[in-house]
């Protein structure tokens, strides 16, 4: 397994340096090889055990832990399924470059109410499940996106400039994919680029 490396500036950890619940935290950073397709789909399933997990793992699949369930999050088309297993969620399409190497940054992301990340850009999509609070993201396309619980799927496409905060009253918690070029970092601080608030605004 590939070990999870924080990059210089960025607010995610690796998860083995762990000492508080509050931050972001990177649970594994794999690679998942090339596709076919300009666009794959990222599966969630939950398993009672972590050894069940890794019996139905697939060469683009990784099991993790998170916010109290065990989790194989596989990257394959949108027909995919598991052999055991229960599906959580399935987000996509994701747009990706056909014939190019990936690989899946998986985060625990635990923010308090106005809490933010700096603005950075990925190598990669980015999407997010959500498990509790909310979360305003703005990008460089000059939109803003809500990602919450039951609600649609927030997908943001390599190379956009983001900013997330997060909003409300309670504590966001989510699962974050970045599903990037294997040959990139998968995140990078932009310095050449200032979001308008437009998550203040709204909020």
């Amino acid at each position: 397994m590939a070990q999870a490396v924080a990059v210089p500036g960025d607010p995610c950890k690796p998860v083995s340096t762990r000492t508080q619940e509050i931050g972001c935290w990177i649970l594994a950073d794999n690679p998942v090889g090339q596709f076919t397709q300009p666009q794959v789909f990222w599966h969630l399933d939950a398993y009672p055990t972590r050894i069940v997990a890794q019996a139905d793992k697939g060469p683009r699949g990784v099991v993790v832990e998170s916010f109290g369930k065990v989790w194989l999050m596989t990257i394959e088309d949108e027909d995919w399924r598991p052999a055991h297993g229960t599906p959580v969620a399935k987000i996509g399409p994701l747009p990706i470059v056909a014939g190019e190497n990936y690989s899946a940054q998986l985060m625990e992301a635990d923010f308090t109410p106005g809490m933010t990340a700096p603005a950075h850009v990925h190598s990669g999509p980015e999407a997010w499940y959500a498990v509790g609070g909310e979360t305003c993201l703005e990008t460089s396309d000059g939109r803003m996106q809500i990602g919450r619980v039951g609600g649609p799927a927030v997908i943001v496409p390599m190379g956009l400039s983001m900013h997330l905060t997060a909003i409300g009253t309670e504590q966001r918690r989510s699962i974050v994919l970045i599903l990037h070029q294997s040959s990139q970092p998968p995140t990078t601080l932009v310095h050449d680029w200032t979001p308008k608030g437009l998550c203040k605004a709204n909020h």
